[in-house]
């Protein structure tokens, strides 16, 4: 084997041995800003399948601690170890699953009771539909400076208000 490659089996195999020895807390080090994989944390993403297991830390011989029963809901990406991504929900709510699981498509969800969706990104736009709380549809664009987004849920496009919905950093601009 080369050398380069025994280094690097040598440090995952320190890394495995922290996380048994102390959880995911221990790779803490390895959470900078472009993660494992180069990419920014945190990130949105949303879930690839219809059932995905959140368990307590990276590896199947974690506990689940919740199962999401819903494909394409928004999650952020907050920490990265080998292939599996460290979620937080809408809720707040964090977990490890497998990378997977995990689609690199845009999702909203509606976090307040009933929001009307706007034919244009203006307040005083029509309303093309009403989303109820909960509602998840697709990100389409978020323009730089807008406080409006585009949004596709339910059979319906449309533009709603950035503070309406989870799924978007604030002044993130999504093409």
């Amino acid at each position: 084997m080369p050398p380069s490659t025994l280094r690097t089996l040598a440090v995952r195999t320190l890394l495995a041995a922290a996380l048994l020895a102390f959880g995911p807390a221990a790779m803490a080090a390895n959470t900078d800003s472009g993660g494992e994989t180069g990419q920014r944390l945190p990130r949105f993403v949303s879930l690839r399948a219809t059932q995905v297991n959140l368990r307590s830390g990276p590896g199947v011989r974690y506990p689940i601690e919740w199962v999401y029963l819903q494909r394409d809901l928004p999650v952020e990406v907050i920490q990265e170890f080998d292939h599996w991504r460290k979620i937080r929900d809408w809720e707040g709510t964090e977990g490890w699953v497998h990378r997977s699981m995990l689609s690199g498509n845009r999702a909203i969800r509606i976090i307040g009771p009933v929001t009307p969706l706007r034919a244009q990104p203006q307040a005083e736009s029509p309303i093309v539909a009403q989303l109820e709380g909960g509602v998840v549809g697709k990100l389409t664009t978020c323009p730089e400076n807008s406080t409006f987004c585009r949004v596709e849920a339910g059979g319906y496009a449309g533009w709603l208000p950035r503070a309406a919905f989870w799924g978007v950093y604030r002044g993130e601009t999504v093409k």
